[in-house]
């Protein structure tokens, strides 16, 4: 039963649909800044690229948000301290790969993160820099760099394209006034205000390992947005909310959807849960257009996200989505393992294209990073999920009474 399902609904090839793909040097070399994933842009790309599939689709440069686009969500004083870590007043390099740091180490990077600390007598709980967000120079264009690409991304959808992707994006933790979790800026919320000029009512589907707490945050209190996260959520485990009780505030009541896993989840679980949820969100709301957050921390082998998904399990998520047939923008986010991550996006990127790929990897520049196998798919680990079938169908019926309630608004 479980190889049927897994096999159903992902031949996409009959679909006829123009794909936008935004990507670029500059913003891969911005990604660079995040040690914790360092070169896993470029290396997404290049397995991309080896397969033919850029030549599927309508292959974009990103342009750089401004400080002002930044202030459509980020308070001014947040966005203004990201400006002022730019090394020089008025300096906007636009993140030019020259001045990217992808050739620097982590321990220049923290050096300058240190000293910038000291310059301007900051405490790591400062707008939530420090820890896992360190400051480093030319921030302030970093932030517009990764914003713009997905902004670049929403203007090609409301101009008209069906579906657009942009793996360098999906920073869902940071929040109005503060950064969290690697992300300094939420892409996504800011794509979501772009999409509302065209397309009033988002469904936001976040598949992540990690609950997607900046974004819920941000819309908990409208009903135009339903946020819906499927995430570990366990003692310990960042960022530690998600709740499946948590179904937003006033006009925004039952408009939050989360659904709290336990590790190891399996693919069979993760789709099952994922389409019944899905399902009955369908029926009660009407989006106008869809973004997905595809962070793949889930993914078996991952040092993080204590999943146990292989590409295939997401692809069914990505393939049910869609089926609904609406504007979709999808993101990267997680991934810390590169050579899963850059496998299971290609995977991804395959499925939204309709282009059938073969398992065997191309060669290319990064052909050896895929050894000993060169094979694109990945292997669940042989441990049990701590996942009851009784705990997710109990987290399926919760989720469909309180969705119940749309029905009266």
């Amino acid at each position: 039963m479980e190889a049927q399902l897994l096999r159903a609904n992902t031949n996409l090839k009959n679909r006829k649909h123009i794909v936008t793909y935004v990507y670029d040097d500059k913003l891969a070399s911005s990604t660079n800044k995040i040690p914790n994933i360092r070169d896993r842009a470029r290396i997404t790309h290049e397995l991309i690229r080896s397969y033919g599939l850029t030549d599927q689709m309508n292959w974009i440069s990103s342009e750089a948000a401004t400080f002002e686009d930044l202030k459509v969500f980020h308070s001014s004083s947040y966005v203004d301290f990201l400006a002022a870590c730019n090394t020089s007043e008025g300096h906007q390099n636009h993140g030019d790969e020259s001045d990217s740091g992808s050739d620097r180490t982590d321990d220049e990077i923290n050096v300058d993160s240190q000293e910038f600390q000291n310059e301007h007598k900051l405490t790591d709980e400062d707008f939530g820099l420090g820890y896992d967000c360190p400051i480093f120079k030319n921030m302030g264009d970093f932030a517009r760099v990764i914003a713009g690409g997905t902004l670049t991304a929403c203007r090609e959808i409301l101009n008209g394209n069906l579906i657009a992707i942009n793996w360098c994006g999906g920073w869902h933790h940071a929040q109005r006034d503060q950064a969290g979790g690697f992300c300094t800026v939420n892409d996504i919320v800011l794509g979501c205000h772009l999409l509302q000029k065209k397309f009033p009512k988002i469904l936001y589907i976040d598949l992540d390992a990690h609950h997607g707490d900046g974004v819920e945050n941000a819309f908990s209190l409208t009903r135009n947005i339903l946020t819906f996260s499927m995430h570990i959520r366990e003692p310990g485990y960042y960022p530690g909310t998600g709740s499946i009780d948590d179904i937003g505030i006033g006009r925004g009541k039952y408009h939050v959807v989360n659904v709290p896993l336990k590790s190891y989840v399996s693919d069979y679980q993760f789709f099952n849960t994922f389409d019944r949820v899905l399902s009955s969100i369908v029926d009660v709301f009407h989006a106008d257009a869809v973004i997905v957050q595809c962070g793949v921390d889930f993914i078996s082998g991952d040092p993080v996200g204590k999943g146990n998904l292989t590409e295939k399990g997401l692809g069914q998520c990505v393939a049910r989505v869609m089926e609904l047939k609406l504007p979709t923008l999808f993101l990267g986010g997680g991934g810390y393992n590169q050579r899963n991550s850059a496998k299971c996006w290609a995977y991804l990127t395959s499925l939204i294209t309709g282009v059938s790929i073969s398992s065997d990897i191309p060669e290319h520049d990064n052909f050896l990073l895929f050894g000993p196998d060169f094979d694109l798919g990945i292997t669940a680990s042989p441990v049990k999920s701590q996942n009851t079938n009784e705990y997710l169908d109990s987290v399926v019926s919760q989720i469909k009474g309180n969705l119940k309630n749309l029905k009266d608004i």
